[in-house]
């Protein structure tokens, strides 16, 4: 993608869509009401739209490096309670994908300047999960699996929130954790027990 292709490019689109539904901005222009609310990666080949085969309005999306959810970072804070308090989305999806470069940067031993005290999350990912990684001897598979549990702690870390809790209190919200395989194209379902997460967690994590 070049830059100076952009604008020509907008303007196919425009045309494409207007082409199959002259009314199609009109009825974009009058709201949203997506039940999806997808935490990603930045990663420039991981397009959430594109391989949920979702269209405008049907998916509101949040992305960061290595699809972290961080309660002191106010933009995916801000994000999660307008998706659930707002938009009132039935669920909210963290997605990871493999061959991640943030879940790899954060195993090196490199100073990352202003990297390091996000990627320090996903190496806390690793400590909590030391035993079970340090048990895979191959490197690549070692890196999936830490893509897999870092998905599956953020999901609880989702949990955590008030704006969760609440909603699925009061109205079923459900919270999902998927991977992106980047080799196949497959999205992977990892079956994340909400419920049984939630429960573990309540004794400490419960907010009125």
């Amino acid at each position: 993608m070049k830059l100076e292709n952009v604008f020509k490019n907008n303007e196919a689109w425009v045309k494409d869509k207007l082409s199959l539904d002259s009314n199609y901005f009109e009825e974009l222009g009058k709201g949203q009401s997506p039940e999806l609310l997808y935490i990603g990666c930045s990663d420039s080949r991981v397009t959430a739209e594109d391989m949920m085969g979702a269209k405008p309005g049907e998916v509101f999306v949040h992305r960061n490096i290595a699809n972290m959810v961080i309660s002191v970072d106010l933009n995916v804070m801000s994000v999660l309670n307008y998706a659930v308090d707002h938009l009132k989305v039935k669920h909210v999806i963290v997605c990871g994908h493999y061959a991640c470069g943030g879940v790899k940067a954060a195993m090196q031993s490199a100073d990352l300047g202003i990297l390091n005290p996000w990627l320090r999350n996903i190496r806390d990912v690793y400590r909590i999960h030391s035993n079970e990684l340090n048990s895979i001897e191959d490197e690549d598979k070692r890196y999936d699996r830490l893509v897999e549990l870092n998905v599956q702690e953020q999901c609880v870390n989702l949990i955590k929130t008030a704006a969760v809790q609440k909603a699925n209190r009061d109205r079923g919200l459900k919270v999902h954790g998927w991977v992106f395989d980047v080799h196949t194209g497959k999205l992977i379902d990892l079956n994340i027990n909400f419920d049984n997460i939630l429960k573990d967690i309540m004794e400490i994590y419960h907010l009125d």
